[in-house]
């Protein structure tokens, strides 16, 4: 399973987010000049978020995006779907059916259910659920924990215009 850099993105500006006082709303620009990124690359990850929910935005000389929900309802599955969508990971093209192969099982194969495919899918729900069992405030109480200055350091660097 790969997602985009703009899911880590996102992510990590939600984690800021839910920092900064929640009646403020932080312009891309700033979002983006926190981690140095291209700000205008982040602004359609940042409406994409807005799109899904997950940030609402304001417009106007005191506008930006803050959290669309508290960042406990907030999952990174949430995020993940919002940048890069919901699809499937792995389709199966069913080529067990053709060439040689096809021989092999016979008719019966066709009507059960291809194993590497059931693999595949077994792994992604996997994937999906941790996604979804992870909120933004799971992961903002982590770095905290790694790095108790973080939320006030964000918080005083957003505050500062």
């Amino acid at each position: 399973m790969k997602l985009r850099e703009g899911v880590e993105w996102a992510v990590h500006c939600c984690i800021n987010l839910s920092w900064v006082s929640p009646d403020r709303a932080v312009p891309a620009a700033r979002l983006a000049e926190f981690h140095d990124l291209p700000a205008a690359y982040l602004n359609k990850q940042l409406n994409a978020l807005g799109r899904a929910g997950v940030v609402s935005s304001r417009s106007g000389p005191r506008g930006g995006f803050r959290l669309g929900r508290e960042p406990g309802r907030i999952t990174l599955m949430d995020v993940a779907v919002a940048i890069d969508g919901s699809a499937q990971a792995f389709l199966c093209t069913g080529i067990r059916h053709q060439g040689p192969a096809g021989g092999i099982a016979g008719p019966a194969g066709r009507r059960t259910p291809c194993t590497v495919a059931q693999a595949f899918s077994h792994a992604e729900l996997a994937w999906r659920h941790r996604l979804a069992s992870q909120t933004i405030a799971d992961l903002a109480d982590l770095v905290r924990r790694a790095n108790p200055a973080a939320p006030d350091h964000v918080r005083r660097w957003f505050d500062r215009t």
